[in-house]
C-alpha cells in the first residue's frame, strides 16, 4: 500500500506497523549491521508512482527499510514523502541485468542496480533472507 508518510500521523503509522511490522529494534538493528538500504536511483514506477514523480523534475531516488514482517521504499515528491509497505509474502524481486525490479499488487519500482556497488549487493543479499526467513511456507499460516 501507498501512503503519504510525511506527517506522523497515527492511522498512518498503525497502518504500517500491522502491514510490515515495527521497526527492529537497537539490538536487532546491530545484529542485522543496519536495515537500511543505500541511495537508490529510480528508474521505472508503475503509472500511480511514476504520476507522484513526475510532478519535480529532479532526479528520483529512494530507500529501503527492512521491517519484521515486510519492507517499506520510501521516496520523496514535491515536499512530501511516500512510503510503499510490502509485505514479504507480496513482494515479488526481479533482477535483469543492472536493475532491482521490486513488485507488489500493482505497484512496481524498479532502481538501478550496478555491479561494482558492494553496499547494494549486501543490502539485497540481507532482504533476500529476510524475506525467505519471513514468507510462510503455507498460506494458512498468514
Amino acid at each position: 500500500m501507498l501512503f503519504n508518510v510525511s506527517y506522523n500521523e497515527p492511522k498512518v503509522n498503525q497502518a504500517i506497523e500491522e502491514l510490515v511490522g515495527k521497526s527492529f529494534g537497537l539490538f536487532e538493528n546491530i545484529k542485522l549491521n543496519g536495515t537500511g538500504s543505500p541511495r537508490l536511483l529510480i528508474h521505472k514506477a508503475s503509472e500511480e508512482i511514476q504520476t507522484l514523480l513526475d510532478y519535480d523534475h529532479n532526479l528520483n531516488y529512494c530507500n529501503i527499510e527492512l521491517r519484521p514482517k515486510g519492507i517499506i521504499i520510501r521516496f520523496r515528491s514535491l515536499l512530501e514523502t511516500y512510503g510503499l509497505a510490502i509485505p514479504y509474502y507480496k513482494l515479488v524481486v526481479f533482477k535483469p541485468a543492472n536493475f532491482l525490479s521490486l513488485h507488489a499488487d500493482h505497484h512496481l519500482i524498479s532502481v538501478e542496480f550496478p555491479a561494482k556497488n558492494a553496499g547494494i549487493h549486501q543490502f539485497y543479499e540481507k532482504m533476500m533472507a529476510q524475506k525467505v526467513k519471513n514468507t510462510p511456507s503455507n498460506i494458512d499460516d498468514l
